[in-house]
Order: structure tokens, then sequence, then C-alpha cells
């Protein structure tokens, strides 16, 4: 695989601070921009992230003298510099999306960790276990903007990140009902224990946006490609309660799902354990050797412990039983910030990378 030139754009941030540690000895990407808000800009990394720095292991040493663009203002030097960018950005969502498709228009692919672009039709929303189809629906977007290179695709939100991926492999019985309750992690808020110390000894039962997401954007990626767009899956229907808990990092769901042909546990089981997607069979360099891992203990998986499962990008489930409502219920937990943010907004560029899309 040949190497990419990365620029990221939202650099000082929680997300862009977890790209940066990704970008580090990373075999096909190399690091070349970061770029943050105009308050930033000009200032190395170092200076521009302060105290702000959250992350466990310390700022890489070729970072800190990086000296950080204008995410807006520097686009032309930035787009000059690099291959395509990973866009992590804390803005409006209407600013989101005109930024994101001014680096798509000046032919330059973006990785966006947004949400701002995963309700676009022509935007794929890829969970490279799942739907790496759906990057077919590249060359729609390029048509409609106007491009050769340039063009954008979403990682999911974080919230569904856990639950998805164990319902998908058992789509071909029908699943037809789900409820999923999360139990999410203060870093999904780009927060530590330090800078919310209310949220110690505490649960917070709403996190705004989030049960919305996490009731629609499944149904994206479950859809298919319908001539110039991807048309959403009608099933299954999805109702969720999102909470945020006092843990640093990894959101836990606990679900409950029914199906139009009830297979067997025993079913399940196998099809989990042997279940491998395009992320797998590609050997992508972030890719977990096994993406769905089952847990038998009563007590497993736990969030503290599962959370960091091949490097924070394997999914851990437990507890599958049937239920007297629905046909079963059972537990998940994925790294909110690796599988759910940065890592599988890198898996996805990786994918894009071998299908040919950053060429």
């Amino acid at each position: 695989m040949k190497n990419f030139n990365v620029g990221i754009v939202g650099a000082t941030g929680m997300v862009g601070q977890r790209f940066i540690t990704l970008m580090e000895n990373h075999p096909w990407f190399n690091l070349k921009v970061l770029a943050a808000s105009a308050r930033s800009a000009g200032k190395t990394y170092e200076e521009a992230v302060g105290n702000r720095w959250v992350m466990a292991t310390p700022i890489p040493e070729d970072v800190k003298k990086m000296v950080v663009l204008d995410a807006t203002a520097d686009l032309d030097e930035i787009v000059s510099k690099v291959d395509f960018i990973f866009c992590a950005v804390d803005m409006k969502k209407d600013e989101i999306k005109k930024l994101e498709e001014m680096y798509a228009k000046a032919e330059c692919p973006v990785i966006s960790n947004n949400s701002a672009h995963r309700g676009t039709p022509d935007v794929p929303m890829i969970i490279p276990e799942i739907n790496d189809d759906h990057a077919e629906i590249i060359n729609a977007q390029k048509k409609r903007l106007g491009t050769k290179r340039g063009f954008i695709s979403v990682k999911s939100n974080c919230s569904l990140q856990s639950y998805v991926p164990a319902i998908a492999p058992l789509m071909d019985f029908g699943v037809n009902k789900v409820l999923a309750c999360t139990y999410q992690a203060i870093s999904g808020a780009g927060k530590t224990f330090e800078s919310w110390p209310e949220m110690v000894d505490n649960v917070i039962p709403y996190i705004g946006g989030e049960e919305e997401k996490s009731e629609q954007e499944p149904l994206k990626i479950f859809g298919k490609i319908e001539g110039d767009k991807i048309v959403n899956a009608t099933s299954p229907q999805i109702t969720t309660q999102c909470i945020r808990v006092p843990v640093s990092d990894g959101h836990l769901a606990a679900v409950f799902m029914s199906f139009d042909k009830k297979p067997s546990k025993e079913e399940i089981l196998k099809i989990w354990k042997e279940y491998k997607g395009a992320a797998q069979i590609l050997d992508l360099p972030s890719a977990p050797k096994q993406f769905l891992n089952y847990f038998e203990e009563d007590n497993q998986p736990q969030t503290k412990s599962a959370r960091t499962l091949e490097n924070g990008m394997a999914i851990s489930i437990g507890r599958l039983r049937e239920d007297s409502q629905y046909d079963y219920k059972f537990v998940c937990i994925s790294h909110n910030t690796l599988r759910g943010a940065a890592g599988g907004a890198v898996l996805m560029a990786e994918l894009l990378a071998a299908k040919g899309y950053l060429d």
C-alpha cells in the first residue's frame, strides 16, 4: 500500500488528540498538517493545546513543534500538503457542513468524525465490517459536487458502535425490533473527571441529540444504495435511552431484540464468533483480528477491562439470554474514542485507501 499524507482538522480537541496518537507510527498514513480554529493558528501544537492534552501517552515529539494552521483561512495551504484530512471540529452543524464541502470541492477527501453530513443521502456512513459497499455512493457524490477526488465520508455516532455490530450479522433472521439503553462515558462529551467534577458519583439521564442519532443512524447503515443516494432501511424499529455515567472511556449498551425467524442461542453465538467483515478480509492495519468477542462469564464484559480489547477496536458482548418481552437480550461494550470515534475513522480511511478512493 502506498503512503498518504494526512491532515487533522480540529487537532486540539479530544478526538483530534486521539487522531494524533493513532497517526504515530501508522504504516500507511503520515501526519503532515494540524489545523484548528483561528485562536490556535500560528502557535506550535504544544502551545495551542497547553494543559488540555488528555491522552494517556504524551504528545509525540515530532508533533509538539508543528505549527497549527487555521482550518478555514489556510484551507488552500492545507490541501496542497495532504492527500486527505480527518475532520473533528467543534462548530455549529451548518458551519461544519460548509467547511467539509469546501475541502471536498478543493479536491481533498474528508474523513469526518462529525455528525453534520450523516444524514446527507450521498455521503456514506461506514462501519467497515458492516457496510463497506456503501463506499460506492462516493461516485454519485463526486458527480454532485463536481469533483474528481474530493468527497466526504462520515463515521457513525459513538453510541451505536457497540450494539449495531452485534445486530448486523443477525439481520438475515429478520431483526424487527430493538431496544438499546446505552451507558456512556464522559469522554464522549470531550470531558475528563478533572474538567467535569459534577460527573463524579453521578449519573445524568440525558445526552442531547444522542437518542435520535442512535435510533436513526443504524437505519442508514442497514440501508441500500438506490441510484444516486442511500435509502434508509425501514426495519428494525429501534428505540433507545442514552445515559451519561461516571466512566472515563467505554460505552456499554443493554440490548433487547426480536426476530421474524428466531434463531437459537447457539446459532447466534456461532455467527458472532465466525463473523468477519471487509476490515478483517482486507487485513487493514487498525482492524481487530476478532471483531466480535463473546464472554461466557455472567459478570463480563466489564467496561474497564473490555474497552481496550485489540487496541480498543474490538466489540465485547456478553449475557446473551432469552427475554420475556423480546426474543433475546445481551450487553456489549466498545471504546468510544477509539472504535467509536477516531479509531473508527482511521479504519474507514484504511478501507477507502484499500479500495482506491484516496488515490
